[in-house]
């Protein structure tokens, strides 16, 4: 269990929450075409960031930076969104794993899906396939802003993945976002509560002002 409080609270909320909060201050911080490599994986922690590009001549290397990750944290990888070769594979997922590492995010494809889902090791990414990133894609620079399907992701920043994807709550943002989902989130169950009581869908709504719920505020 983390002892940072806003990893415990963005933990307890799903993405689509999230998303609306972001929504509502006009943050953007939802990872297009992210997915897990299986449905079943969460993940939550602050984000360590590596940018890649394509291999130099003669070529550099994907970096083993895997032992200086932080307990706890999500390996992050701009990778460009390619997708014709790899980043991530099954040494780093067992390793990764063995760590207690919160996951990895991937602006690309991984490898080695089975060892992921056999250990559980949450990996999101754009797909998955087989095809080595060596001497394909070396490391850039590490500790610095990255893109995540069109997100922009900095080191520390929170981030959460579920079965809808990955949202990023940028650190001087995180604790309005989690405000405003956790009021979304009361008045979305208060909704459903009062409808098994047998309220109409729409009296529900309106009593509970669901249409202003995600509604972008300003200031």
């Amino acid at each position: 269990m983390s002892s940072d409080k806003n990893v415990a609270r963005a933990a307890a909320l799903d993405t689509a929450t999230l998303s609306d909060a972001l929504d509502r201050l006009g943050v953007v911080g939802q990872c297009y075409r992210i997915a897990g490599r299986d449905p079943s994986f969460e993940m939550t922690g602050r984000a360590y960031t590596m940018l890649c590009g394509p291999a130099s001549n003669p070529p550099g290397t994907v970096g083993d930076y895997i032992d200086d990750v932080p307990e706890g944290h999500i390996v992050v990888i701009d990778n460009g969104g390619r997708e014709d070769a790899t980043i991530w594979g099954d040494i780093l997922t067992e390793i990764a794993h063995r760590r207690g590492l919160g996951g990895t995010l991937i602006d690309g494809i991984s490898r080695d899906v089975k060892l992921c889902r056999q250990l559980g090791y949450p990996v999101f990414s754009v797909g998955h396939w087989m095809r080595t990133g060596k001497d394909r894609v070396q490391v850039e620079k590490m500790d610095c802003p990255v893109n995540i399907g069109g997100a922009r992701v900095c080191p520390g920043d929170l981030l959460r993945g579920d079965a809808d994807g990955v949202v990023v709550l940028p650190k001087e943002h995180e604790d309005a976002v989690l405000d405003a989902a956790e009021e979304i989130a009361t008045a979305e169950e208060a909704i459903r509560e009062a409808c098994r009581g047998g309220m109409r869908l729409d009296e529900a709504r309106k009593q509970f002002k669901y249409h202003q719920l995600q509604t972008r505020k300003d200031g």
